[in-house]
């Protein structure tokens, strides 16, 4: 099978771990820097081109980075036009990268979230907090990632100081509550198709939540509960992925999802829990691909 890894970063451990299981299994991969494409569309004959020659793939693997998200995801579709199957469909992406639609999507289903806030104008921000519970919140930019889109504030004033702030910057943000008892630990769950095949806990510096999640971070596998893997594979199938990451915090009151990643990184998590996250990935490409 020929496989197309679309992805800027080629060196990056997750796109090369993925080309080492491509290959172990005799398939024949290429990483494919999907910005430097150009899309020739047509109704006979749709194409994505690359230095002159016509991409053609049984199954491309989405690594689409949330900054080129508009272009990144189009690629996906016209190779989707052309009949060529997608780990993960444009769609998908889109929706998943999307934090407020992602949330209203969830808030359809069972799956448990932190209370979150909305709203485009700042005359109310009493309001806003109070009904995520008051101080210390967590301020989520809508356009940031998981590394650096994510403040934890600690008293009222000091949450209307950094929402003004974003909001002259024409900035877009969530206010949700923030889980205290969760003790800045949360759960990453890799799900492929219909399972969870691995799950790590990440806790903070000192066991305290911090502005970038990745500081200081120590990863150990976890068991899941029953409940923990129903809400993650629902999460996943309600926005329509394949592959995801799905981050998890437990509280009084069960598991929360936090977050839903089209793009998970496959280093911690194969780190911590000796899985070959990557080659399932590519027996799921194998016994899905539509011929």
């Amino acid at each position: 099978m020929k496989i197309g890894i679309l992805s800027r970063a080629p060196n990056q451990y997750s796109t090369k771990r993925l080309v080492e299981a491509a290959e172990n299994r005799s398939h024949d991969v290429s990483v494919v820097d999907y910005l430097r494409c150009h899309m020739n569309i047509a109704t006979r004959n749709p194409e994505v081109v690359l230095d002159g020659d016509s991409l053609i793939f049984d199954a491309v693997i989405p690594r689409i980075a949330t900054r080129n998200i508009f272009y990144g995801t189009a690629v996906v579709r016209q190779f989707e036009v052309m009949g060529i199957y997608s780990l993960n469909e444009s769609q998908a992406i889109t929706r998943s990268r999307d934090k407020m639609r992602s949330l209203q999507i969830l808030s359809r289903t069972d799956v448990g979230m932190p209370i979150t806030s909305f709203a485009d104008s700042t005359r109310d921000l009493d309001g806003l907090i109070e009904a995520v519970g008051g101080a210390p919140l967590v301020i989520k930019l809508l356009e940031g990632n998981q590394r650096t889109g994510i403040v934890l504030v600690e008293s009222k004033t000091a949450a209307k100081s950094v929402i003004a702030a974003f909001r002259q910057q024409d900035a877009h943000i969530l206010i949700q509550e923030f889980i205290r008892e969760a003790k800045g630990t949360d759960i990453r769950c890799l799900v492929v198709g219909d399972r969870v095949i691995a799950a790590q806990e990440r806790r903070g510096l000192d066991g305290k939540p911090t502005d970038n999640l990745y500081e200081g971070e120590q990863a150990i596998p976890v068991k899941l509960s029953t409940e923990e893997r129903k809400m993650a594979l629902t999460a996943v199938q309600a926005l329509g992925l394949n592959v995801a990451g799905v981050d998890l915090i437990r509280s009084d009151r069960g598991p929360l999802v936090i977050d839903v990643n089209s793009l998970p990184s496959l280093e911690g998590v194969e780190a911590a829990t000796g899985i070959d996250v990557a080659g399932l990935i590519i027996e799921y490409i194998e016994s899905n691909n539509r011929e």
